[in-house]
């Protein structure tokens, strides 16, 4: 079996990006046709309130990640569209209704904020899906992503979008794809170095948000509209309750690469799929979870590429 250390690893995913580099607008499909349990919820999603236990509806076609705000919600009725023609989707009297949950970020300050993914992007995505390898960085969601913003965007680092995977005892694997649009600095675990943030005014490497948060020298008109939004995915059987359990520990990586982390700037979102029979230990694939979250964030950071005036971390002088 190829393993691209990746979400694609975990057998019946398949991955899909629309990009537009010169509008700065973007989207990425999970597919995940026949169904899988899932969960995860945050601001700036749509159908997740279906995924809460106790509700009814307990497996999705896809998972959709976009950019353009709460504009790009849209393009989850062209994966609806795909799905269908398809007959995929969740079984009711009147046919088959796909269920697609979508979480989105904000990136209408980079690029044209006229140009935003709709239905079209989000089947076009689709048709692109494929459970080959996953174009990393500015692709995809993870097109319009910014993280360090503290200063204004004058001073943000280019963010993206990453994936990562892990295999583990008795052929279980766990994986994650996150797109990066945070407000507060990347951190590589490993290191404990800042590689991505608010640029140093001086032009050398980065500021540190927390500290400035501190100081109280940032812009009081700071933008609100962050997120880090992600899917964490295993051939591992889990129930509903069990899913929510792993999207939450999952958010453990965002906590080891981000700082600060889920401030009232950022709304963050992840999502678990469960797909297969495999057994696992909750407590383990939770530890696992936060380790491709965060290797997927780090991934994000160094796969990404100068755009629309933000410039990449690989590219800023850290002397």
């Amino acid at each position: 079996m190829v393993l691209y250390d990746a979400i694609t690893d975990v057998p019946r995913i398949k991955v899909g990006h629309y990009s537009d580099k010169e509008g700065i607008t973007e989207c990425t499909v999970i597919l995940c046709e026949q169904g899988v349990d899932v969960s995860g919820s945050a601001p700036g999603t749509r159908e997740t309130d279906l995924l809460r236990p106790g509700n009814l509806v307990g497996k999705v076609q896809a998972i959709v990640l976009s950019g353009g705000s709460a504009f790009g919600l849209d393009a989850a009725g062209g994966v609806m569209r795909y799905l269908e023609e398809r007959g995929f989707g969740h079984e009711t009297s009147a046919g088959k209704v796909p269920i697609v949950p979508a979480a989105i970020i904000y990136d209408l300050n980079i690029g044209n904020s006229k140009i935003r993914p709709g239905a079209n992007e989000g089947y076009q995505a689709c048709l692109a899906a494929s459970c080959g390898e996953v174009a990393e960085g500015c692709a995809g969601a993870g097109t319009g992503a910014t993280v360090g913003k503290i200063l204004g965007m004058e001073k943000a680092t280019k963010g993206g979008l990453g994936t990562a995977s892990q295999r583990i005892a008795k052929g279980v694997v766990l994986a994650a794809l996150v797109v990066v649009n945070a407000w507060g600095d990347v951190i590589e675990p490993r290191t404990e170095k800042t590689i991505a943030g608010p640029r140093n005014p001086e032009g050398n490497g980065f500021l540190s948000t927390s500290e400035l948060l501190k100081s109280g020298k940032f812009s009081k008109v700071a933008s609100p509209f962050n997120t880090v939004i992600g899917v964490v995915a295993t051939n591992a059987k889990l129930n509903k309750a069990q899913a929510n359990k792993l999207a939450q520990v999952a958010q453990v990586g965002i906590a080891r690469t981000i700082d600060p982390c889920h401030t009232m700037h950022d709304g963050d979102a992840v999502f678990a799929l469960s797909l297969g029979g495999k057994k696992a230990d909750i407590s383990v694939l939770g530890s696992v979870a936060a380790e491709v979250v965060a290797e997927a964030i780090v991934r994000a950071i160094f796969q990404a590429e100068t755009l629309g005036g933000v410039p990449a971390a690989r590219e800023i002088d850290k002397c």
